[in-house]
Order: structure tokens, then C-alpha cells, then sequence
């Protein structure tokens, strides 16, 4: 998990407001599989949503627990709605670090 400024996160954030939550959690709540569905949807991605459609009164603690379960950062939590980042392994694939290093100062 990396931490982002003010700036980095304001920049995540429109970066992602056109895309679509890629997993919804229901009434099962967070399971294995979800995890490991973010956590992979992180790997291509960088930049996911996740919608709660259940367990919205524990969304801000859920939330959190999906980003240290998949290494990735909480960027917000807008309505029912969570942003996370990871940037991607391979140098070559990562979309935002050239963006978000130049926010970094």
C-alpha cells in the first residue's frame, strides 16, 4: 500500500469516475473470492471500483479490510461506492506513477 496526497488522490479519483465498479459485494459479504477477484482486478486494472450493495452501515470498515487484504491503497469512499489503486507490477504497465510522482511534490 502507498500513500498518496491530497493532490494524488483528487487526481485518482477523476481517473476514475467513468469506470464502472468490476465487483459488487452483496449479501454474502466480503468473501475469499471477492478478495481474490479485486486483488487480481487490481493486477490489470490499477484503478477499480467496488460497489456495496449490502453491509453499507460497515462499508467504511470493510473498505479498509479489502485494501490491506489486497496490498492496495483506499482512495475514497463516495456513497456506496470504494476506489482502490495499485499500481501495477511491470514499470511498463503502470498508467498513473508518471502522474502521480509528479503530484508528489
Amino acid at each position: 500500500m502507498i500513500e498518496i496526497n491530497p493532490k494524488q488522490r483528487k487526481f485518482l479519483e477523476k481517473s476514475a469516475h467513468d469506470l464502472n465498479p468490476l465487483v459488487q459485494i452483496g449479501g454474502a459479504g466480503v468473501t475469499e473470492n471477492q478478495v481474490a477477484q479485486i486483488d487480481r482486478l487490481l493486477g490489470e486494472h490499477e484503478l477499480i471500483k467496488v460497489k456495496f450493495n449490502e453491509f453499507k452501515e460497515e462499508k467504511r470498515d470493510l473498505a479498509s479490510q479489502i485494501s490491506q487484504n489486497t496490498d492496495s491503497t483506499f482512495v475514497r469512499l463516495i456513497g456506496n461506492v470504494l476506489i482502490l489503486y495499485r499500481p501495477a507490477k511491470e514499470e511498463k504497465d503502470r498508467r498513473f506513477e508518471e502522474k502521480l510522482s509528479k503530484l508528489a511534490k
